[in-house]
């Protein structure tokens, strides 16, 4: 069975081996077993919280697949399964089918917390719809404010209800963050029969400033783990863009440029995957421009980069494409070539997006989102392609 990266602390585990964790309730006659900080998990992780001590199990040939196991200790059934590694607890559907990582990172004032907020929210609501899906959040084990639904719901108040920006999203503490795991489930129908798949995602969003030094970058598991990428750059910072549109004051600020950002991800991608010199990186990478609606009034209404793809449940691949072939002309036309260059010479597939979180540019010395609301702007689009790729959600289209 193929390996794939625990959505906790990104160690690739056989989700075949997957250890159990006791609940602590006891079996009649026994005493439960305490719960207490694990160390490896803190380790990992950064969670200090108590929990129940996790065992193997020893399969036969009559009990592979056995979703529940006895705990030596306390003699409870359990069916809790954790990660053999950090020891985290995993959704219940977790070994069932694909669940890939996905990757958010970017520059400094890239918008990368802004986004991951505005795509939770849609997915949890016009994505859930589109796809007939059920999108939940799994494992929030912190259970504070630090929480996964904590965090967010905090980032949903301010951004959707208060329209107001919210700091600047802090370093990591010891390179460790809650990431934020969804489970995606929805139905198939094969040969007249309805099934359903259950898919665990994972998103990690690193601050910017975690990405200012090729050390830092070298020590984020993540990256190295990720079975695709979401990469946000300032289009601020792309060369050409002051001489071509309105960079308002409060987003003039020093960050790096969108090419040194990118060139640090591709050295760590090189050299934890071992990719020869001659070699790309298999890794699929989605090249976001970020917002994107300071470029609405250059473009004009009718650019096909700013026409709406298809909403049927799938990934429009010839919205997809020309989008790519357009924005890959606004590189160029920008003096941002160098990008493009720089990606056709080390992976092997990725694709450019336009997005834009707010749908409209916020008042940055103020800190507050238009008067209109947040109006997200194909913010799905890079996750729905990788999606595609990993064959969670269907491709249509050339």
């Amino acid at each position: 069975m193929s390996k794939v990266a625990c959505p906790y602390c990104y160690h690739r585990i056989n989700p075949g081996k997957l250890v159990f964790q006791c609940t602590g309730r006891a079996a009649v006659g026994r005493d439960r077993c305490p719960k207490r900080p694990d160390e490896d998990r803190i380790r990992l992780t950064g969670y200090t919280g108590p929990a129940g001590p996790t065992f193997e199990f020893s399969e036969s040939p009559a009990t592979v697949g056995k979703r529940l196991a006895q705990c030596p200790g306390c003699h409870v059934q359990t069916g809790v399964r954790a990660c053999p590694v950090c020891h985290t607890p995993l959704p219940a559907n977790f070994a069932d089918n694909r669940s890939p990582l996905i990757g958010m990172v970017g520059g400094k004032n890239a918008g990368k917390t802004v986004y991951t907020t505005v795509l939770a929210h849609e997915l949890r609501n016009k994505i859930r719809r589109r796809f007939a899906a059920d999108i939940w959040f799994a494992g929030d084990q912190q259970g504070d404010a630090a929480s996964v639904s904590g965090w967010l719901a905090a980032y949903e108040q301010s951004l959707f209800s208060d329209s107001t920006l919210f700091e600047q999203t802090p370093a990591a503490k010891g390179g460790l963050k809650v990431p934020l795991v969804l489970q995606w489930r929805q139905p198939r129908r094969r040969l007249g029969v309805e099934t359903h798949s259950t898919t665990t995602l994972s998103f990690y969003d690193a601050a910017g400033e975690d990405m200012t030094t090729q050390d830092f970058v070298n020590g984020q598991a993540y990256l190295s783990s990720a079975d695709g990428l979401i990469v946000l750059l300032d289009p601020f910072q792309l060369p050409g863009a002051p001489d071509r549109i309105t960079v308002p004051d409060g987003a003039r600020q020093e960050s790096e440029r969108p090419f040194t950002v990118l060139a640090r991800i591709t050295e760590l991608l090189r050299s934890s995957h071992g990719t020869s010199g001659r070699g790309k990186i298999s890794v699929p990478i989605a090249v976001v421009f970020a917002k994107f609606d300071a470029f609405f009034d250059l473009l004009g209404g009718e650019h096909p980069v700013l026409r709406a793809p298809d909403p049927n449940p799938y990934y429009d691949e010839t919205s997809g494409r020309d989008t790519d072939d357009h924005l890959r002309a606004l590189l160029a036309d920008l003096g941002a070539d160098d990008i493009d260059a720089h990606l056709r010479a080390h992976y092997k597939r990725y694709r450019y997006f336009a997005v834009s979180s707010l749908g409209a540019p916020p008042d940055y010395a103020s800190r507050r989102v238009d008067a209109g609301g947040v109006r997200p702007f194909r913010v799905d689009e890079p996750l729905l392609w990788l999606l595609g790729l990993f064959r969670v959600v269907e491709t249509r289209g050339r």
